[in-house]
C-alpha cells in the first residue's frame, strides 16, 4: 500500500508516517499544504491519501477541495480524511463525489492504532469508513419529519455501524444479535429510505449519505 500524507501539523504528519512505516506500509511522500499534496499525487500515484480537512492558507476546506481534485486526477484513489472536529458539511461534500474508497475520521481516532489501521485498510480496499462520532452527532441533529424518522432505534444503531464500514457479521457481534436479525434490519432500512434493489449505487453507502445530506441541509 503506497500512501501520501497531507497534514500541516509537523508532529502529527511525521507521527503518522512513523506509525504507518512501523506497520510495513510504504509512505511515499508527505506534504504540509494542498499544493504540495497534489504535486505528490501526480508524482507518486499512491494507492491511498491521508488528508487533513483544514490546511494552509485559510485553514478552512483546503483539504477537502484537494481530496476531491486528487480523485479527479487519479480516479479510484482511496482517501481517508482526518478532522479535529465533527464537520458534517465537509463529510457530505467529499462523499457526494463518490463513496467508494473514502473515509472520514476524527484525528483522536489515530491514537487507537488498530481502529485507525482497520479503517485505513477498509478504505484502501474500496470500502467506506465514517467515524462513529460523526455518525452519532448527525443522528442527534437530524430533525423529525424526514425519512430517517421512520427508522427504529435499533435500525439507527445498525445504520450507524454500517457508516463505520462494518459488514453484517461484525454488526451482529457488536449488537449481540444474529446475522439474520441484522439482515432484516438492513432490509427495513432500505425499504424505509426507499432504496430499491435495482439502484445502481451501493445501497449501504446511499443510506448513510441520505442522513449526512439531510443533516447538512438542516444545520
Amino acid at each position: 500500500m503506497r500512501i501520501v500524507i497531507a497534514e500541516d501539523d509537523p508532529l502529527l504528519r511525521e507521527g503518522l508516517a512513523l506509525l504507518l512505516r512501523a506497520e510495513a506500509l510504504d509512505v511515499v511522500a508527505t506534504a504540509a499544504d494542498a499544493g504540495g499534496f497534489l504535486d505528490a499525487i501526480d508524482a507518486h500515484r499512491p494507492d491511498v491519501a491521508i488528508v487533513d480537512v483544514r490546511m494552509p492558507p485559510t485553514h478552512t476546506d483546503e483539504g477537502i477541495v484537494a481530496a476531491v481534485e486528487a480523485r479527479r486526477r487519479q480516479p479510484g484513489l482511496a482517501v481517508l480524511v482526518l478532522s479535529a472536529y465533527v464537520e458534517q458539511a465537509f463529510a457530505t461534500e467529499l462523499l457526494a463525489h463518490g463513496s467508494s474508497g473514502l473515509g472520514y475520521m476524527l484525528k483522536e481516532r489515530v491514537g487507537r492504532v488498530q481502529e485507525f489501521l482497520s479503517a485505513l485498510q477498509r478504505v484502501a480496499d474500496g470500502g467506506t469508513a465514517i467515524d462513529p462520532d460523526v455518525v452519532a452527532q448527525l443522528l442527534v441533529r437530524t430533525r423529525p419529519d424526514t425519512q430517517l424518522d421512520r427508522l427504529s432505534p435499533r435500525e439507527r444503531d445498525v445504520l450507524a455501524l454500517m457508516a463505520e464500514g462494518l459488514g453484517n457479521t461484525a454488526i451482529a457481534e457488536r449488537l449481540f444479535v444474529t446475522d439474520g436479525a441484522v439482515h432484516k434490519h438492513i432490509r427495513n432500512i432500505f425499504a424505509k429510505l426507499e432504496l430499491a434493489p435495482t439502484d445502481r449505487a451501493d445501497r449501504r453507502v446511499t443510506a448513510v449519505l441520505h442522513y449526512l445530506e439531510d443533516a447538512n441541509r438542516r444545520l
